[in-house]
């Protein structure tokens, strides 16, 4: 099974909560969006960024987005004691019974590991 490791950190100098997080994650996926306008030129403006900006702008966005979705996972953990790799292992599992990844290669208990 093709994959990549994501490993993002918990934002320790913040105290975000579940709906100041989800409002961010909306703000994200907004601006994930707008690069994704510009990209394709949906944007309205009448000069185009360099298709490789805009591309990196787009990955820097979906990054951004990646990490607010994942604080919301700490927070969740945090606060109302989420079983987030529980989660974690029902996804894969699931995405395997759908057809979406074959069982071949990482099981979903590898995919899911804490780091300090």
């Amino acid at each position: 099974m093709k994959g990549k490791t994501i490993s993002l950190p918990c934002l320790d100098s913040l105290n975000p909560t579940l709906e100041s997080t989800a409002l961010k994650l909306m703000e994200e996926a907004g601006e994930l969006a707008q690069a994704i306008g510009k990209y394709r030129g949906m944007s309205g403006e009448r000069d185009y960024p360099e298709e490789i900006k805009v591309i990196e702008m787009i990955i820097e966005e979906l990054v951004d987005v990646a990490q607010t979705a994942v604080t919301m996972m700490y927070v969740l953990e945090r606060e109302y004691d989420a079983d987030i790799d529980g989660a974690l292992r029902r996804h894969v599992e699931k995405m395997i019974k759908k057809g979406y990844m074959s069982a071949a290669g990482d099981q979903p208990e590898r995919l899911i590991r804490d780091t300090e």
